[in-house]
């Protein structure tokens, strides 16, 4: 029964997709309509309900409650609109049905999200009665109650249905639906099978293999416990076997899964909500986005290499590995990310790019016996789809809720001046307090919405420091995603500890050390805007060279191996020299000089000889052994 109910939203995303969007409270609502009241079934209260596999008689209740907010804004959509916000009176009907709607979404979120989130929310709706009795520029006058409930239920740019809640319920729906037809077509597996043939055999390619594997399927699932689960049970115990540490191992596979939400074209839910609430092109977007992640992919590939050159672990034997003919008999898994990019860059809108890739993906279904998208396997797909929307959509319905509470009360602006003060109205200091928020959001928050809060509050004091708009959310963005890798609370790493069996914040100090050439790629963004591929050509060229030296120069530095083991000197000296070369990105102007391309050119070309003899150096000792 409950399948069903997610396979008709789920028909019903990809219905207004192909035949256009309804009005806001209608799309929005039957949005959440279905997913709220499908929250109360499918996660319990408690653990030990989960150990019961029952539904108690409240938790259906409870999700029949839940239909009656939404369902009464779907079927009073025009008088809604036609209303004056704020200065037309609540109604009796709509206050109870609002704090109903808000009570049981806190609670949704609390099961389906994390408790942190719903704890959060409740401190920021308590701050708004608290707010007359605090100083300066967090003073505000305290709302009536009809005003907390109309700015969080009855309106559409913000809160529970606004405009964030507007972003899950249309493309972010259609795109997780779109993983489910990829995952269900064994994309994720084909993935993991081309990335051992492309690096399984090289030194550390079990490690290479997770963090190729899990950059592909995470640019398209969003969700980096989804992804550690999916990719890290093969990866993880492969990397045990052949001698990696199980820290290690469940650290590479949590560095590289948190990093598929930086990956275009999907990047998770972010883009498209970075787009909605910039007004930047979603195609600019993940333009933007892409030599940043490209970057980080090399630097993990460099961080394994080096550790096995360091520890001589060997790569996976021949027999291990799926044929090449295989491989490229299913070359054709690939073909709906193709055309999804492609339509993305010429031009067309992500629903209609989205609609043509699940399009393909279901025809090229039929190429395998095995993938054939019978009703029942397309049955089970449109459910999975429905499944994996729950979290998204009650997270950036939580998130709507502060927002519109910061937004609504003058926080915002109040929070700016804080930090323009507490950094005395210099930019590195602001962006150091506003990385501390992000990663602190993020930690008990998924990325999406610690991403919201976080440039919700930061985003105007960088503004304000004349940061340019898409530089100060590419920021925000990216610590958001890190905290998955940032102890104390770091989930992802958590995963993967789970699977390899050892210590959850041994695994996220290990992956924390392993994403350490992320957290300087943001302050690039905002000191260069080459590294988005915007400007001068020559400066492109030369930010990207000097971040691959960078890469390069700090992996060997970590891992305590560059052309040959080193000590601690030698490590310090490669890590301030890496540490330089990130330097000189930050001064645009420089970085545009021809002479200043030449010279980062030549040092990168030496370089890479340089490791190329000394790998190939290596090799017969490594056939020896």
């Amino acid at each position: 029964m409950v399948g069903g109910w997610l396979v008709v939203l789920s028909s019903f995303q990809l219905y207004t997709a192909i035949f256009g969007i309804l009005q806001p409270r209608p799309q929005r609502g039957i949005h959440l309509l279905f997913l709220m009241s499908a929250a109360f079934i499918l996660f319990p209260a408690t653990k030990k309900l989960v150990a019961d596999n029952r539904i108690p008689f409240y938790d259906w209740l409870l999700a029949g409650l839940s239909l009656l907010p939404p369902l009464y804004l779907i079927i009073n959509n025009d008088y809604l609109t036609e209303r004056l916000k704020f200065v037309d009176p609540v109604m009796p009907i709509e206050m109870i049905l609002g704090t109903i709607n808000i009570i049981l979404l806190l609670e949704a979120i609390r099961r389906v999200v994390v408790p942190a989130m719903s704890i959060l929310i409740i401190a920021f709706i308590a701050l708004l009665y608290a707010a007359p009795y605090l100083p300066g520029v967090f003073y505000s006058k305290a709302p009536s109650f009809s005003d907390v409930i109309e700015m969080h239920y009855l309106i559409t740019d913000s809160g529970i249905y606004g405009a964030i809640t507007g972003v899950s319920a249309t493309f972010v729906a259609l795109f997780v639906i779109f993983g489910a037809v990829m995952e269900t077509t064994n994309t994720g597996r084909f993935f993991t099978d081309l990335a051992s043939r492309l690096a399984g055999t090289s030194k550390g390619g079990p490690a290479k293999i997770a963090v190729i594997s899990s950059g592909l399927f995470g640019s398209i699932s969003g969700v980096a416990a989804a992804n550690v689960y999916s990719t890290g049970t093969f990866t993880i115990p492969l990397m045990k076997r052949l001698g990696y540490r199980p820290s290690f191992a469940g650290a590479i596979e949590a560095s590289a899964s948190v990093g598929g939400m930086m990956m275009p074209p999907v990047m998770g839910a972010g883009a498209f909500v970075m787009s909605e609430i910039t007004g930047v092109p979603y195609v600019k977007i993940i333009v933007a986005a892409t030599l940043g992640s490209i970057l980080y992919y090399i630097s993990l590939i460099y961080r394994v290499h080096f550790t096995a050159l360091k520890d001589g672990l060997r790569g996976m034997d021949e027999k291990d590995m799926k044929p090449i003919r295989a491989i490229l008999k299913d070359c054709y898994l690939l073909i709906p990310m193709v055309a999804l990019v492609i339509m993305l860059l010429i031009g067309y809108s992500p629903f209609r790019a989205a609609i043509v890739a699940i399009g393909i993906c279901f025809l090229s279904s039929f190429f395998k016996r095995e993938t054939w998208m019978t009703p029942r396997r397309l049955w089970d797909t449109l459910e999975l789809g429905g499944r994996n929307m729950i979290m998204i959509a009650l997270a950036t319905a939580g998130a709507g809720m502060v927002v519109s509470i910061v937004t609504h009360t003058g926080l915002a602006l109040g929070i700016a001046t804080v930090i323009t003060n507490w950094s005395g109205g210099f930019l590195f200091p602001a962006l150091l307090l506003i990385m501390v928020t992000s990663l602190t959001l993020g930690m008990g928050l998924p990325c999406t919405p610690a991403y919201i809060i976080a440039i919700t509050i930061g985003g105007p004091a960088l503004l304000a420091m004349n940061c340019g708009v898409l530089a100060s959310h590419m920021f925000v963005y990216y610590f958001a995603i890190l905290a998955g890798v940032t102890p104390p609370v770091c989930i992802a790493a958590y995963c993967g500890a789970a699977i390899a069996g050892s210590g959850p914040l041994e695994t996220g100090f290990e992956s924390f050390r392993l994403a350490m050439v992320a957290f300087i790629v943001p302050y690039v963004f905002v000191y260069n805007e080459g590294l988005m591929m915007q400007g001068n050509i020559f400066g492109i060229l030369t930010v990207t060279t000097l971040l691959l030296i960078c890469v390069i120069l700090s992996a060997g530095a970590l891992s305590g191996y560059l052309f040959k083991k080193m000590r601690v000197p030698a490590r310090m000296l490669t890590l301030t020299l890496a540490l330089l070369a990130a330097f000189l990105c930050t001064f645009r102007e420089l970085t545009h000089e021809p002479l200043v391309f030449l010279a980062s050119i030549s040092f990168f070309i030496g370089l890479s000889v340089l490791l190329f003899r000394s790998n190939r150096q290596m090799q017969p000792h490594s056939v020896t052994a």
